[in-house]
């Protein structure tokens, strides 16, 4: 504890990391005061209602850091933004390109992000009409005429893309990555709110069940760090070389493959597609067709987020989106090739084709801890409240994952900037 003291008041001591926090501060609020600023004619407490009901809406006023449950303008939060980020990720596995830009270095990754940001006007723009399209069928929000609809799509994408700059800002002038602090930011800033409801129902009677909760909460953090920081070491060695009266190499390695190498992705592909249904029943339960009006209700009542199908449906999605992602960001073919080409080799094992099967074969088994640990991460909600009862703390397994895993990357900044001032750092 002292040490960590100790590393506070160093951070504190620094004039650049002091102004570093300051700015990022300031940054956040900003961010706070537009999360309150309403669009006009929303009825916010019916839509507090309809997002409290709603696990899909839930998971996007996560990633919107907090602004979509206010309807604020700045409501579709970073959603295009991360859509658009998951789209020319996945670009840059399958068009030549895109993969060579993302060799370039930094030049190359800018390049890429500026595409990005222009992706993300026109998705941002689309998600705005279908939010409006949506909450305008459940009677939130009013018909609204030619007018006043593009400007608040135009309100609500300028919205958008100012938030992605202050992130961007708390990036290249603050602590962190903006992004993910943004959206740190928002699960956190509803925990008070929490507490304070949790407060008026706690009792005599079910203070068992909130500590019973409270101790789960603690284990799946923990769980969380450990798997995050966990890695498989696979040994790296390269062999001497001699260049006249030189000699080059003889070093050894090792290249960490992460046990959770998707992160929070997967959980978010797999999210999308279960409720799926459900948002398709809120469009078409209501069609003047009673048997596709039925056939839909009928979906929703089977995909309802406290059934056991859809639970067991939304694991196994998690289980295989994780495969899938990991498939595509990894190529153990490619890493292969690098570390032949650059002298190296395994253990006992052959360059090119054997350490690329090799690799594959660790890659496999590692990520089906992964798999399987984003999955109970992703469903752990309804089992926390089938065991204890407790619904009110349930921020959701996936906010959890974010929370913990922005506060360990920011902390890593943290010390690396302590370290090149000669200062210890919080990890050890």
């Amino acid at each position: 504890m002292s040490s960590v003291i100790s590393t506070l008041a160093n951070i504190w001591r620094t004039p650049e990391l002091r102004r570093k926090l300051y700015f990022t501060a300031f940054i956040f609020f900003i961010f706070r005061i537009f999360a309150h600023i309403p669009v006009p004619a929303i009825d916010t407490e019916q839509l507090a209602a309809f997002f409290s009901s709603n696990q899909f809406l839930a998971l996007l006023d996560m990633f919107s850091g907090g602004t979509l449950v206010n309807f604020s303008v700045m409501a579709l939060g970073l959603n295009p933004y991360i859509n658009a980020s998951i789209i020319f990720q996945l670009m840059t596995q399958v068009f030549p390109y895109f993969e060579e830009l993302a060799k370039e270095g930094e030049a190359g990754r800018e390049k890429i992000n500026q595409f990005t940001r222009f992706l993300t006007v026109p998705l941002a723009a689309l998600q705005s009409i279908g939010m409006y399209v949506l909450l305008k069928n459940q009677q939130v929000i009013p018909s609204l005429d030619t007018l006043s609809l593009i400007g608040m799509i135009v309100t609500m994408t300028a919205g958008s893309m100012l938030l992605i700059w202050l992130g961007e800002l708390i990036t290249e002038y603050g602590i962190g990555n903006g992004i993910s602090l943004l959206i740190f930011g928002g699960i956190v800033g509803r925990i008070p709110v929490s507490i304070f409801q949790a407060q008026t129902v706690i009792t005599g009677e079910n203070i068992i069940q909130f500590i019973l909760f409270a101790g789960m909460a603690i284990a799946v953090i923990g769980g969380i760090v450990m798997v995050n920081e966990a890695v498989r070491r696979v040994p790296i060695a390269y062999a001497k070389r001699v260049r006249g009266k030189a000699l080059y190499g003889g070093s050894s390695t090792h290249l960490p493959l992460r046990l959770n190498q998707a992160g929070v992705i997967p959980i978010i592909f797999a999210v999308s597609m279960v409720l799926l249904p459900t948002m398709l029943a809120s469009f078409l339960g209501q069609v003047p067709n009673r048997a596709i009006a039925s056939f839909f209700i009928r979906v929703s009542e089977i995909f309802n987020p406290n059934s056991f199908f859809y639970n067991a449906f939304y694991f196994l999605l998690v289980i295989g989106f994780t495969y899938f992602y990991t498939a595509i960001t990894f190529n153990p073919t490619k890493i292969a090739g690098e570390i032949q080409k650059y002298g190296g080799f395994i253990p006992g094992i052959r360059p090119g084709a054997a350490t690329a099967q090799y690799l594959n074969y660790i890659l496999t088994r590692i990520t089906l801890v992964g798999a399987l640990f984003l999955g109970i991460i992703a469903v752990l909600p309804a089992v926390a409240q089938a065991i204890t009862g407790v619904s009110i703390f349930v921020i959701g397994g996936t906010g959890v994952l974010i929370v913990v895993s922005v506060v360990l990357e920011t902390v890593k900044t943290l010390e690396a900037q302590l370290v090149m001032r000669s200062y210890e750092g919080f990890l050890k």
